[in-house]
């Protein structure tokens, strides 16, 4: 019996090695699956036009179009707002913007606007072993409200998620306009603090206002602050001079910073949110971009973030990690022409048409706010395709959740994963779409916009927002340019849609008149 013992040891060595030779082989494989390099590429202002892949537009956008074509393209894909704060913070979150009374669009000395206890995506991947960065604007709060920007700024970043921040803080029109790393102000020198108020400008400080004789680029509107490179800014700021980013070289800056991320972190899953700042104002090409597009500042800085993205693209095939790397790309919100400068947007665009086939812009809750280039890029793993399935930013945090194997999830998101790898054609069935605070209605082919007060259209940027008297009822099916208001020759339509819209936003949001028709 004893001489059996060696030849049983070796069969349960042998049995061992080749369950768990093959179970790790499996369980990497499954990993290799479940768990990719996340990218999100988020642009600032980018119209469903401006990419050439959805073909409804003039300039040229190759590496966009490079992702367009190698991957799965959103006819229907959606930012949750037609403003820039309240989309960041669903996109992190998963949540709908009006749900938080402060997403509106930010000073740069607002307080954090997610709360250090909500669940946020890099705080989901990152307790799924994921390394987490953000690159590039903010714009969703830093701090209490009462910050100093001379020691570290916190929470902010690195307290809903992100290991690692580099950031501007609100965005390039705004003061501070300094650059943060991990809370800390960059290049600040002791002996010059920095001050920023968004109430008061600090004694013998010069304004756009009062100074034009200082401006390489003219205000328009709304940006007549402090000056900084020749630059009227919205807030007032004084000191940090050193500190002061060039405005010409932020792309290259957050270029850099964002491939220094991945190559540091290349045999780990990573997360990165690389968010461009490109094409809001104020809009400063490097000069290698200057007149590239022939449409003036505007068209040159997408053709400068269409670089970026080339460049960022190689990077990842260079260290071999483009099979292995879910990248998503969208936009904040729709397009916008003259948002406070003088800059040639308008006189300069020929025949583009950033906003497509789509009526309205940013500010608007016509689809051109909301309905923005959204692409979801995986090599070897998403197959080239186009698809028309709803799909919303707030759908990012379930769908990346399932794609990774955490359980976590935000309410108002949808697990979209096999749809975002276009395993599946299946989209949401209903979307709120939100725009400084109103909202309306999508469902199915159908928008509904309730009566709202105010101007029907800002004349600043020249944007119809949405305003009207009476209810709006759309048919996009029909008429995706919204020119035809079928609410009173559809009344059970406009009824059903109503009851949808509040079961979801609730009563109070709507004036007596739309409750009297529900």
């Amino acid at each position: 019996m004893a001489r059996l013992y060696p030849v049983f040891t070796l069969f349960i060595a042998l049995l061992l090695f080749v369950s768990f030779g093959c179970g790790t082989a499996e369980n990497k494989e499954t990993t290799d699956i479940q768990k990719p390099n996340i990218v999100i590429i988020y642009m600032d202002d980018l119209g469903y036009g401006d990419v050439s892949a959805y073909e409804a537009g003039r300039l040229e956008t190759p590496n966009m179009d490079f992702l367009a074509n190698g991957g799965m393209k959103f006819t229907k894909g959606y930012a949750s707002s037609a403003t820039c704060s309240p989309s960041r913070y669903a996109l992190m979150t998963g949540t709908y913007p009006w749900r938080n009374k402060d997403a509106k669009i930010l000073a740069g000395t607002a307080p954090l606007l997610i709360g250090t206890d909500e669940l946020t995506i890099p705080k989901m991947l990152k307790r799924q072993g994921y390394a987490t960065a953000v690159v590039g604007k903010w714009h969703m709060g830093l701090g209490d409200g009462q910050v100093d920007w001379n020691e570290r700024v916190s929470p902010g970043p690195n307290e809903v998620g992100f290991d690692y921040s580099y950031i501007m803080a609100a965005t390039q029109d705004r003061v501070p306009t300094v650059y943060l790393e991990n809370g800390l102000v960059q290049g600040l020198e002791p002996d010059d603090p920095i001050a920023v108020s968004y109430q008061e400008n600090f004694e013998g400080e010069p304004t756009g206002k009062d100074n034009p004789e200082l401006l390489t680029l003219k205000w328009h509107h709304g940006h007549n602050n402090s000056i900084v490179n020749g630059i009227p800014r919205i807030g007032f700021m004084k000191g940090g001079e050193k500190a002061k980013w060039v405005d010409e070289d932020m792309a290259d800056h957050f270029l850099d910073k964002a491939k220094a991320f991945v190559q540091e972190e290349r045999n780990e899953p990573f997360f990165l949110y690389y968010a461009m700042q490109q094409p809001h104002v104020p809009r400063t090409p490097h000069p290698r971009f200057e007149g590239k597009s022939g449409m003036g500042p505007r068209g040159d800085v997408i053709l400068e973030a269409d670089w970026c993205l080339g460049e960022f693209m190689n990077t990842l095939e260079e260290e071999g990690l483009l099979e292995n790397t879910l990248v998503i790309f969208s936009s904040d919100n729709g397009p916008v022409l003259n948002d406070g400068y003088y800059d040639e947007a308008v006189e300069k665009l020929g025949e583009h048409t950033p906003w497509g086939p789509l009526r309205g812009g940013k500010y608007s809750l016509y689809e051109a706010g909301t309905r923005v280039p959204f692409i979801s890029y995986w090599k070897g793993t998403i197959e080239p395709g186009e698809s028309d399935a709803m799909i919303s930013q707030i759908d990012l945090l379930n769908s990346l959740a399932s794609m990774t194997g955490s359980g976590e999830k935000s309410s108002d998101g949808q697990d979209l994963s096999a749809t975002l790898l276009g395993k599946a054609d299946k989209g949401r069935e209903s979307l709120v779409l939100e725009a400084t605070t109103r909202t309306a209605f999508r469902k199915g082919n159908w928008v509904l916009i309730p009566p709202y007060k105010g101007p029907a259209v800002n004349q600043n940027v020249n944007i119809e927002l949405g305003n009207d008297t009476g209810f709006q009822l759309y048919d996009l099916s029909r008429d995706l340019g919204q020119q035809q208001n079928l609410a009173e020759e559809n009344p059970e339509k406009l009824k059903s849609m109503l009851a949808d819209f509040i079961a979801i936003r609730g009563e109070d949001f709507v004036n007596t008149e739309a409750l009297e028709l529900k």
